[in-house]
């Protein structure tokens, strides 16, 4: 996801939260470096502040909506609690719309309620090959076993089941699972898919398509 905040300090924080919740987060700190990102990188949901220098956040929240077929969804922040605002907000098009000051754990709350509603849907949790993984809850269980997963491992097992059994490549795990600051050449989904497949316990789930990634069967 893309958070898109000028208060450093504050837009900081969430990116640290949201990544503690396994989330792959980029940061903006103005409308015009939002912009940017979001010409090179495909988010499911856009955390976005409406008061911002640069591109104001309602211009980039237009902008978002103008740039395909499938925007991500958006929750806009701001510090107008008035009813005025908050119609304005949701006016341009926006999914939901939080108020500062916030508590952070309403904040994910609301962005998993928002990736339940991306198209296409993602149920609230998801069941494959005897796992079950509750992303709101950060829970995992294999064949009712529970399973206690790093964060990343996680996100990676999190994108294997979203994929329904279709093959997802190392290149889309990155993308969805680390932050633009990534390494394209690390051996990390490598490290990170022996560790899941070592916790996940036998017989192995995970399969690997030669040249192509990997897939839950």
């Amino acid at each position: 996801m893309l958070v898109v905040e000028d208060e450093r300090i504050l837009a900081d924080a969430v990116a640290e939260w949201l990544r503690r919740e396994s989330f792959a987060v980029d940061l903006a700190y103005d409308g015009d470096a939002a912009l940017e990102r979001l010409g090179v990188h495909g988010y499911d949901v856009v955390v976005l502040d409406r008061d911002l220098p640069g591109t104001h956040g309602d211009d980039v929240c237009r902008r978002i909506l103008e740039s395909g077929a499938e925007p991500p969804r958006i929750l806009m922040l701001t510090a107008s609690a008035g009813i005025r605002d908050r119609v304005a907000g949701l006016g341009l098009g926006a999914d939901d719309y939080l108020t500062k000051p916030f508590a952070f754990a309403e904040l994910s709350a609301r962005v998993h309620a928002l990736l339940r509603r991306a198209r296409p849907a993602a149920p609230p949790v998801l069941e494959r090959a005897g796992i079950r993984v509750d992303p709101a809850r950060r829970s995992v269980t294999r064949d009712g076993r529970p399973v206690t997963l790093a964060n990343k491992e996680l996100a990676v097992l999190t994108e294997l089941l979203r994929a329904d059994g279709a093959v997802v490549s190392a290149e889309q795990l990155l993308e969805k699972a680390w932050d633009e600051n990534i390494d394209p050449f690390t051996n990390v989904v490598r490290v990170t898919m022996m560790k899941l497949r070592r916790k996940l316990g036998e017989p192995p789930v995970v399969e690997t398509v030669a040249g192509a990634g990997y897939r839950l069967p």
